[in-house]
């Protein structure tokens, strides 16, 4: 029979009468109380654990992560070498130590591009090298506060949930804003009426983008009075915003009193290149397109993608670490099958994509139109060891879907 000792708790001493609970374990007890507390002991020591091993995490010099990119992403090298001066400088500036008063500000980042030319695989392959938390939003779900969809707020929603609710490691992170220009206002004035879906969602982000304290629903949705909520300081996020803008190549030509074709001479004396009006994009552009000053200062990395060419597509299809090319070969082999495919054919794929102005994302489109009946057909066939994709087969496939029924734009 135990003793009234050993039925009181190991750590406050207090007896089984003077709790509510008393958890026994092998040879000692604890209580309610004491649970409490460790609990709090052991959150606060995992914290200080997490801050010291950001704080000792190597970061990766602008030449490292542009390397590492170019594994992954053909060209591009200009918006490359941008993206990573500025998360190289995000990082080093949460790394810093502060003995004087100058404060580094941080540097969102802002990308200009056709669909398909690598935005949003720009952002995951940073989020993998540098192994943060990262997450992809599209800003087309979100209104003003108050109104029908999603509020802001729920971005970091996303956030704490990729890094399983750790708030330390959530201050740290990426997020990728997608179709940015989704939520322009329409022109360069002020609306008249309540735009909650477009200036309104800007206005909104703006707290976010420059840092600050942010209550958020941990499960995401809207607020409501008895929900709980996590505070979340935004200062050490680094944003990066994306979109096509569709159309401001007019816009830009406009402000360079430039014709939209061919090749003709500024008023510097420089050849203004017709077929790539995007790297000549500023601030300025944005502000006509529909985005609001506050939220174009609070982005102050702009950079473009160019549009892809035939060599680029090419390069595509064939040469980065998870090419296409590479990912079916594969899966055909999975099947303990080999397939070959000729270099006729990889110059089909690449036309097409042009012709149809589907970008990286249309490669995919033709590759599954040529390959989807041999990976129907032959995992059920008996002693096929090799499967040879020529010319022929290629154009009959590619005549048959339904992508050869696209417009060509």
């Amino acid at each position: 029979m135990k003793s009234d000792k050993q039925n009181s708790c190991s750590f406050c001493g207090r007896h089984q009468d003077r709790v509510q609970i008393l958890v026994t374990g092998l040879d000692a007890f604890i209580c309610e109380d004491c649970v409490e507390q460790a609990q709090k002991i052991v959150t606060s020591e995992l914290k200080s654990v997490t801050q010291k091993k950001h704080k000792t995490q190597k970061t990766k010099k602008p030449k490292e992560i542009k390397s590492f990119l170019d594994e992954y992403i053909i060209g591009q090298d200009d918006a490359k070498k941008i993206i990573a001066v500025a998360v190289y400088n995000h990082y080093k500036r949460l790394n810093q130590h502060i003995d004087d008063d100058i404060e580094i500000e941080k540097s969102n980042i802002m990308m200009v591009g056709q669909t398909g030319t690598g935005k949003t695989l720009i952002a995951k392959t940073i989020a993998k090298l540098l192994d943060v938390p990262f997450t992809i939003v599209d800003a087309t779900v979100f209104t003003q506060a108050g109104y029908v969809g999603e509020d802001v707020e729920s971005i970091l929603s996303r956030l704490l949930q990729v890094c399983d609710y750790d708030i330390t490691a959530a201050e740290r992170g990426i997020v990728y804003i997608d179709e940015i220009d989704k939520i322009t206002r329409s022109g360069d004035n002020p609306s008249i009426t309540k735009d909650v879906s477009g200036e309104g969602v800007q206005q909104a982000l703006l707290k976010l983008l420059e840092g600050t304290d942010v209550l958020v629903p941990p499960q995401g949705g809207r607020k409501h009075p008895e929900q709980k909520l996590v505070k979340i300081n935004t200062n050490n996020i680094l944003f990066i915003c994306g979109g096509a803008f569709d159309g401001i190549e007019k816009l830009i030509s406009k402000r360079m009193n430039s014709s939209v074709v061919g090749f003709k001479k500024g008023v510097d004396g420089h050849v203004v290149d017709k077929t790539n009006f995007l790297q000549y994009i500023t601030q300025q552009d944005l502000k006509s397109y529909g985005l609001i000053p506050e939220l174009i200062g609070r982005v102050p990395v702009l950079s473009h993608l160019d549009p892809l060419d035939k060599v680029a597509l090419k390069a595509i299809l064939l040469e980065p670490k998870n090419a296409l090319i590479k990912q079916y070969k594969k899966l055909f082999k999975l099947e303990h099958i080999e397939l070959i495919v000729e270099d006729e054919v990889i110059d089909i794929i690449v036309d097409k994509a042009l012709e149809y102005n589907l970008g990286a994302r249309g490669l995919r489109s033709i590759c599954e139109a040529i390959f989807t009946e041999a990976m129907f057909e032959l995992p059920s066939e008996k002693n096929v060891k090799k499967f040879m994709v020529d010319k022929a087969y290629a154009l009959e496939r590619i005549s048959k879907s339904k992508i050869s029924k696209l417009k060509v734009a």
